[in-house]
């Protein structure tokens, strides 16, 4: 005869077993991983409980989660960081991007192409970074971070930014120590007299906030010299931004007689320049990145400048442009961490970026159609390639925030931001 206690204890243990076992808020089945920072290139699935990426593995039992997503065929990626972006929208028609109507909101266009995090590009100066903070980064379901302008007064555009004596480096330095938690570097942009002030204002700048600077050299005439920034001005970790630009004031990195990129341009990498798209309307052009690319010399992130302009433009997006740069010599995976780690390391949030087991979880889920894609740039060339990248899906915080297709059973739902099944 079997004692009561016996089957108490018996029921117990199955008890404390059922309470204890792994559930899943999320089981992404079947996909093709891309997560560079942990060299993970082949079919795997993820499981997200609790905001944070819980297991990675060949198999995971998909029974013990509440949502199963189908993403056999697609490619699980992380979260796609756009380090170049221009969000601090308003209604100010005198103010361009900061707190004006040439920047976008960005829980409009993020979710869509996989993007969990941008970096606002200097929109907000020290004088007005925290209306930005309460009206943008606080109201966003995207991951909002920033530059912040050396000018005081940020990109207001015109004569405004090239006041001199706005560009106060100790102030600007202070301002990005007081909210580290979101501002992660400084932004020079579109000064166009000769003087160093910008650039040498916001070195001290980043210097004391421990923070790289993000160079948008503006426009000169003559156009001053890019060897004296790399070399003279700036530190390494520092972004030169626009990198493929090419613009009668400003000197490109590839020589446009010999079509090699410049010896001091690769000595400036070696030095640890950073190297950075930032496509924008008109700083992107394939008689740059073309040569470039196919000497080897890939972009260190890949970003889109985007704003009301740019958007509508040759840009288009994010994914548009990796969809442009791969069609010009740049593999799946080198344009992943490109749009991923790389960026996350620029910006010093090494906690994004990657599908570690413990990491937020920010994921994207892209696919590849195949057919023929016209892509060109501002000056009207156009490249014929066979490969685009679509969003299927984005997860932020472990919560879905956009399903293109409904592979998520059940399917979620998403009203006015709040995730529901």
């Amino acid at each position: 005869m079997v004692k009561p206690s016996s089957i108490l204890f018996f029921l117990l243990t199955i008890a404390w077993h059922l309470s204890t076992a792994q559930n899943y808020a999320i089981v992404i089945k079947g996909g093709h991983v891309i997560d560079p920072k942990n060299n993970i290139d082949e079919v795997m699935d993820i499981a997200v409980n609790d905001g944070k990426i819980v297991k990675v593995a060949k198999t995971i039992d998909e029974s013990k989660a509440t949502q199963v997503v189908n993403a056999k065929g697609l490619y699980v990626t992380p979260g796609l960081i756009d380090a170049h972006v221009h969000v601090f929208y308003g209604t100010d028609p005198e103010r361009a991007y900061s707190n004006g109507p040439n920047a976008v909101i960005p829980d409009a266009f993020t979710f869509r192409n996989g993007v969990t995090t941008v970096v606002d590009a200097g929109s907000s100066g020290w004088r007005n970074f925290s209306v930005f903070k309460k009206q943008v980064i606080d109201l966003s379901q995207t991951r909002v971070l920033a530059f912040i302008n050396i000018v005081g007064e940020g990109m207001r555009g015109g004569v405004y930014e090239q006041d001199t004596k706005d560009m106060d480096g100790k102030l600007t330095g202070m301002t990005a120590r007081r909210y580290h938690d979101y501002i992660v570097g400084i932004k020079v942009a579109h000064y166009v007299g000769s003087e160093w002030t910008p650039v040498d204002e916001a070195v001290k700048a980043g210097t004391m906030a421990n923070t790289p600077v993000m160079i948008d050299f503006g426009g000169s005439n003559p156009p001053l010299s890019i060897e004296e920034l790399f070399m003279k001005h700036l530190r390494p970790g520092d972004i030169f931004t626009h990198c493929f630009g090419q613009l009668r004031d400003r000197e490109p990195i590839v020589d446009v007689t010999s079509q090699k990129v410049k010896p001091f341009v690769l000595e400036a990498r070696k030095k640890g320049i950073v190297f950075d798209v930032g496509y924008g309307s008109i700083s992107f052009a394939f008689s740059q990145a073309i040569p470039a690319i196919k000497s080897g010399f890939n972009p260190n992130s890949i970003s889109t400048d985007i704003h009301s302009n740019s958007m509508n433009a040759a840009m288009k997006d994010m994914l548009n442009v990796m969809s442009k740069l791969m069609s010009i010599g740049m593999n799946l995976q080198t344009v992943i961490q490109a749009a991923t780690w790389n960026p996350a390391q620029e910006i010093k949030h090494e906690e994004l970026g990657h599908l570690s087991e413990g990491a937020i979880a920010d994921i994207a889920i892209l696919g590849i159609r195949t057919g023929k894609f016209g892509y060109f740039d501002y000056t009207g060339f156009k490249v014929e390639g066979t490969q685009k990248l679509e969003c299927e899906m984005t997860i932020r915080g472990g919560k879905i925030v956009y399903d293109l297709d409904g592979i998520a059973t059940p399917v979620t739902t998403i009203k006015w931001g709040v995730a529901e099944h």
